[in-house]
């Protein structure tokens, strides 16, 4: 038993030495050291290296790049600090129907960021409506990093613009606002917000383009290939002297689920944005004109029925009583070709076109009329919203709002941010009840844009203006449908249909 033991261990031992043996000889062809099989080393060795000194140029050699580098720097350092975040919070409120057929409202939390600029001393914002809008918490973070509470001041929800005021005592840095007539196509801009939350951040581009229209409402506006991105909304667009000649708004991004840039921002130009600015923060609210007219669009059977021939107007339905429309003397079935020299193509432009227009300004209207043109002349008045709400007395004391809903049946929901960051705006209808009083008009995906020519910019907005009107009179309701804008009229419900 112990020899057999001392046998199998002389040959453990053996075959020990032979392997050892074996990687000394192998370590050694290699060029290394036998002892490593015994004492291993690191393998990696040190490189010897040398870097380089001096770079390839002198800034003297490249002295255009060079200050125009430090030009840049100076301007990015000069404008950022004007520059806000904004956070906000809120409650969502959807109508859902239970299997009953009874509607139910759902609230959910909601939050949201956003860019802004201050453009006033005083600490006012201005920002895009779609960045507050539902929302009843704002917070605004300045450079410093500090954060304050800010209120709502007003709103442009046609413009998609916004005005708040931070609750806190500056001082402030403003940015002045420029003049939007003189921007010309290729001039170098900045873009400059809080994209993804990421805060000041600044990207450099040019003016692509003028005059760009993402939406019937939404014209005129100026396209850029400066980088924005979701969060960048409300921020500021600066010229070479970091005035503020655009406010951002909108991408466009040919995917819908994930969206980033492309290359194609939008902004609204600074003149817009100063004329609404001056009005709300002196009125309280935009100033809007109002021409009154309920119109549809014109289709291939509308024009063969009426021998209508052109490829542009509006059909006029009917006029508002004691509006502009009214006195100037157009009539049902007359086509409204141009407005102040503009061929008019959809309803909803003319109402942008109108909406625009000062009040107290003749415009000259261009009109068919059972195959004759005329040439009308118009006093543009203004649109004060709410206007039969406040004639008329509490409308809520009057009609239950959500009886009436239900009456109607007429389902929606707002745009995420990321589908307004895109362009969407309005109230998307989501389930029309085939029994409610809207079902003969209103469709499931139909995309609500504005009530009696108010602009509606999310649901909360559809369901106060239409609650409103619907309750008092027939009810003008703009909508997208299948890419067409067509302008359908609701008629109120009769007093006794409403269940108290």
């Amino acid at each position: 038993m112990k020899s057999s033991l001392r046998s199998f261990l002389s040959l453990l031992l053996v075959a020990a030495v032979a392997f050892l043996a074996v990687s000394a000889l192998r370590m050694y062809q290699k060029g290394s050291s036998p002892w490593q099989v015994f004492f291993p080393q690191d393998p990696h060795r040190p490189e010897k290296y040398t870097l380089p000194e001096k770079p390839p140029l002198e800034l003297g050699d490249m002295d255009l790049l060079s200050r125009l580098n430090d030009e840049y720097a100076k301007l990015t350092q000069a404008v950022v600090p004007s520059v806000v975040s904004i956070d906000t919070a809120g409650v969502r409120e959807q109508l859902l129907r239970d299997p009953w057929g009874r509607a139910r409202v759902r609230r959910e939390m909601t939050q949201g960021q956003g860019s802004g600029v201050i453009v006033t001393n005083e600490g006012h914002v201005v920002t895009n409506q779609h960045v507050i809008s539902g929302q009843t918490q704002i917070q605004v973070t300045l450079h410093d990093g500090k954060s304050y509470p800010a209120v709502l001041i007003g709103e442009d929800s046609m413009l998609d613009l916004a005005v708040l005021k931070i609750e806190a005592p500056g001082p402030f840095t403003p940015l002045k606002l420029g003049d939007s007539s003189q921007v010309k196509v290729g001039q170098i801009v900045f873009a400059v917000g809080n994209p993804f939350g990421l805060s000041e951040t600044v990207t450099q581009g040019i003016i692509s383009a003028k005059e760009r229209s993402i939406s019937d409402q939404q014209r005129d506006l100026f396209q850029t290939d400066a980088a924005i991105n979701p969060g960048n909304s409300g921020g500021p667009l600066v010229n070479l002297q970091g005035e503020i000649v655009g406010i951002n708004v909108a991408i466009f991004s040919p995917d819908k689920e994930n969206p980033g840039f492309q290359g194609v921002g939008f902004s609204i130009p600074s003149n817009d944005v100063g004329e609404t600015l001056k009005q709300i923060l002196e009125k309280g609210r935009p100033v809007h004109g109002f021409l009154g007219v309920h119109m549809h669009p014109l289709d291939a059977r509308i024009r063969q029925a009426y021998g209508y021939t052109e490829d542009h107007g509006s059909l006029v339905i009917d006029t508002v009583k004691g509006s502009p429309a009214e006195s100037t003397g157009l009539q049902a079935r007359d086509v409204i070709m141009e407005y102040n020299g503009r061929k008019i193509q959809t309803p909803n432009q003319l109402i942008s076109l109108v909406q625009r227009t000062p009040a107290g300004q003749e415009i000259p209207i261009k009109v068919w009329r059972a195959g004759e043109i005329l040439e009308l002349k118009t006093t543009i008045t203004e649109n004060i919203p709410n206007q039969l709400q406040s004639s008329s007395g509490d409308i809520t004391k009057a009609r239950e709002p959500m009886e009436i809903i239900r009456k109607y049946g007429i389902l929606v929901r707002s745009f995420s941010s990321i589908e307004s960051s895109r362009g969407y705006t309005g109230a998307l209808v989501t389930e029309v009840d085939p029994n409610g009083f809207g079902s003969s008009m209103i469709h499931p995906n139909d995309i609500i844009i504005a009530i009696n020519q108010n602009p509606v910019r999310h649901a909360q907005d559809f369901y106060q203006q239409f609650v409103a009107s619907i309750a008092v009179q027939a009810t003008q309701v703009t909508l997208i449908r299948n890419r067409q804008t067509m302008t359908l009229t609701l008629q109120s419900l009769p007093p006794e249909t409403v269940e108290k």
